[in-house]
């Protein structure tokens, strides 16, 4: 279960709960007993519908003791959604907080599926010794399942085993060491990779201390900086919608305790970056590549030197990392060719980390691995030193007339000038072209005059046919619970909106 067998200390900055190493050995013990008592056995599956908080990581411990696998899900979910996920991964068990969803669960009782109230048992007060971590698993049992997409369609579920888990502590170890990460904040949801895996459990079980806030509310965002001092964080890994909000709402930290910051899941432009580091106070900052299904973090910027670009990704984590001319299965990525240095195509990843396959999805699982490689839905290059640079996701590529544009470049370009908040660029049916680009923005001031002059430095930094045809003026972008943009749900938003006017836009 462990890349080391210490733990560290557990905190909560905004209610003050904390709780030692001897606190978190006894209430795991009872909780161990307690699951166990309610029939928790080895192999089923639980659902864990809370997070962020000290209960979840000792639940997540004592369901794993005992042989059982974790799901853990979404606090916002529908009944709808949650039943959905429910009838695919089929848990004996659901598990809650303080408070229970009454029509989420009806819905789980109407299909089997029995509810555990969480709040009962981490509130005794019998003490016990520390208790060695014993365990039923073993390392090929699957350890969790986390959803990428499709609640309401056909789920996603990601399987990692205790052995992919482990694979990816133990190159995270190698790779970037502990020091840096002995007092860690975590702002992100704990019910996806980046957030789950990697930000919390990879220091909290190599022993350092992990401080945990609930994700992604603007209040505490907000109160970034002054936490940041108060618990005098050394290491912290946030998304880029996070750092934009952050970056507009709250002073930097005065203490400079930060000694290392990861930026991950969206693409991170040269600008944002350097802002981040000024921000921060300390100059490393990486840009950290990684996917749910290779266990989070896989690549990032561990080299010496280098200057923030659009893009940069930098050298793998325990991976081996190829651009290919292939961008499917059917042809094997030891059969297909691949691009030359700077040439952009598809990345694959082998890493000891992917994952065992989608749940039940035999055919997705099929589509994406072959031969131990991973082809991710990314596109990017390796430039002649080596180094990894992300381009985009295939999905959102658009294309017009035949002219290949990636969302991302002209995000990166967008999102530079002083007066923009947040920005999505996205494809839309053009009856000439086939596809066009639009592109969504929120704006501090969003006057003619403002309007006008991010329109000139925009074609001043875009080539002809990158310039989006359609801008929308929102107060806020659509953005998923992992702090992600979907481009095809603020293209869906925007449809029903009024671009704004060219009178606004292009200066008489």
């Amino acid at each position: 279960m462990f890349v080391d067998l210490q733990l560290g200390n557990l905190h909560e900055p905004i209610s003050g709960r904390s709780w030692d190493k001897r606190t978190i050995y006894d209430k795991f013990w009872h909780r161990v007993n307690s699951l166990k008592s309610g029939g928790l056995s080895a192999s089923d599956r639980i659902l864990i519908h809370y997070g962020n908080n000290l209960e979840f990581f000792v639940d997540l411990l004592a369901i794993w003791n005992l042989g059982g696998s974790a799901i853990p899900i979404d606090s916002r979910l529908t009944a709808f959604e949650v039943e959905n996920l429910a009838r695919l991964t089929q848990p004996r068990f659901s598990l809650w907080g303080e408070l229970i969803d009454e029509s989420v669960g009806v819905a789980l009782n109407g299909i089997g599926v029995k509810i555990i109230q969480a709040d009962s048992t981490h509130n005794l007060s019998k003490s016990s010794s520390p208790t060695p971590l014993g365990s039923q698993f073993s390392l090929d049992h699957e350890a969790m399942i986390l959803f990428t997409s499709g609640t309401t369609g056909q789920p996603k579920g990601v399987v990692h085993t205790h052995r992919t888990l482990r694979a990816r502590w133990m190159s995270l170890r190698e790779n970037l060491g502990l020091k840096r990460f002995r007092r860690t904040l975590c702002l992100l949801p704990t019910h996806f990779g980046h957030g789950l895996i990697c930000n919390c459990l990879f220091p909290w079980l190599s022993g350092q201390d992990l401080f945990i806030l609930p994700a992604f509310r603007p209040e505490i965002i907000m109160q970034l900086g002054s936490i940041i001092d108060a618990y005098k964080i050394t290491f912290m890994s946030s998304v880029p919608p996070v750092w934009r909000l952050a970056l507009k709402l709250t002073k930097s930290p005065k203490e400079r305790t930060l000694e290392q910051v990861h930026c991950g899941s969206a693409p991170l432009s040269g600008n944002l970056w350097k802002e981040i580091m000024q921000w921060t106070g300390t100059n490393n900052v990486l840009n950290a590549y990684g996917i749910t299904e290779t266990g989070s973090w896989v690549a990032g910027t561990t080299i010496e030197d280098f200057q923030p670009d659009d893009g940069l990704i930098g050298k793998p984590w325990g991976a081996v990392i190829k651009v290919l001319k292939s961008g499917t299965t059917d042809i094997t990525p030891v059969e297909a060719e691949e691009c030359k240095p700077s040439e952009q195509g598809y990345i694959w990843i082998n890493t000891p980390a992917l994952m065992q396959g989608y749940f039940g999805r035999d055919d997705l699982t099929n589509k994406v691995v072959a031969q131990g490689w991973f082809l991710t839905g990314d596109i990017g290059l390796i430039d002649d030193r080596g180094l990894l640079y992300l381009r985009g996701r295939e999905r959102d590529e658009i294309n017009k007339g035949g002219m290949k544009i990636f969302p991302s470049d002209i995000d990166a370009v967008v999102e530079r000038f002083a007066g923009v908040v947040d920005v999505c660029a996205f494809g839309f049916t053009e009856e000439l072209y086939g596809e066009d680009v639009g592109v969504a923005i929120v704006m501090q001031k969003s006057d003619n005059h403002a309007l006008q002059q991010l329109y000139k430095w925009t074609r001043q930094h875009l080539a002809e046919h990158q310039m989006p045809r359609r801008w929308f003026l929102l107060s806020e972008i659509p953005r998923t619970s992992r702090g992600k943009v979907s481009r095809v749900q603020v293209a869906e938003t925007c449809s029903h909106l009024s671009p704004i006017g060219k009178d606004r836009l292009k200066a008489i």
